[in-house]
């Protein structure tokens, strides 16, 4: 159920630090206490068990797996929402937890707030992983289509199908059967009105300008076969991103964290050690 309406506070929105009042997502945390803060951010019409595959993770860093607002357990504020207000969220997360600054992986509109957070929370974020995701994601006709498909008939179920193959690939869906019925029940439970207004989001975004403000340490992932995001999306935003590397996982579609977990999880435990390592680093030098 949506959370009462108290939990939701007119926190000024020009301001990198959020309330914990907010609006507070609903979270789970595996890991080392001391370990390295990874928040990951999911995809449109997912929980935070979409990450199931990452908690071998936890071995090494302290995870931070979340329901954005109108997912999951979250609560289901009413729209408009904008991209920044899912950043917003992260940081008023972060705020209620206690964590000053952390790493930050999110797929598909999770990424699409780690851009905004790179961009206007550069003192919270250490390193960023994008995955599958885009900076503009047009015809804004489609996403008003689906989410007024989604309202109309009360629920995401009516779409459910068509997303899901965007999701995984053909074979891999095949082979896992169970896998695809998770997600797919994932997506039918999605609250109608959180569902679209995430779609509202997109169809308003445009986070091309903010890619070369970004100063964290970016690594950008793509799904080899994934036709909701294609290659060409993360490649522009790791061209446009300073410094920023980009890797394909093959073969993968939209959810290559779900499909391809263990290549992911190699690709990113890499790339957010290398924070802890330059660390250590600085603090030699420093005692020198």
């Amino acid at each position: 159920m949506p959370y009462p309406s108290e939990l939701i506070s007119n926190y000024p929105r020009g301001s990198v630090r959020s309330s914990a009042l907010r609006l507070m997502l609903d979270h789970e945390i595996s890991g080392p206490e001391d370990a390295p803060v990874l928040l990951l951010g999911g995809s449109l019409g997912t929980t935070l068990e979409m990450w199931d595959g990452q908690l071998p993770l936890a071995g090494r860093l302290r995870l931070v797996r979340f329901d954005h607002r109108g997912h999951g357990r979250s609560p289901v504020p009413p729209g408009p929402y904008e991209i920044a207000d899912l950043g917003r969220d992260v940081l008023a997360l972060m705020d209620a937890l206690a964590i000053e600054r952390a790493s930050y992986l999110g797929v598909s509109i999770g990424g699409m707030a780690g851009i905004w957070l790179g961009a206007h929370a550069p003192d919270r974020v250490e390193r960023l992983v994008l995955a599958c995701t885009s900076a503009h994601l047009p015809p804004a006709s489609a996403w008003r289509e689906r989410a007024a498909a989604v309202l109309a008939a009360g629920s995401p179920e009516v779409i459910a199908d068509g997303v899901v193959e965007r999701w995984l690939t053909p074979g891999y869906a095949a082979e896992h059967p169970d896998v695809r019925a998770r997600l797919r029940a994932m997506l039918a439970a999605t609250y109608a009105e959180g569902y679209a207004a995430c779609c509202g989001a997109i169809e308003r975004m445009d986070l091309r300008e903010l890619l070369p403000q970004i100063a964290a340490p970016t690594l950008v992932i793509s799904g080899s076969e994934d036709p909701a995001t294609p290659i060409e999306h993360q490649r522009l935003i790791a061209e446009a991103i300073p410094g920023a590397r980009h890797e394909v996982i093959a073969p993968a579609a939209h959810l290559a964290a779900v499909e391809r977990a263990d290549e992911l999880n190699a690709l990113v435990l890499d790339h957010v050690r290398r924070s802890t390592q330059v660390a250590r680093a600085r603090s030699a030098s420093d005692q020198r």
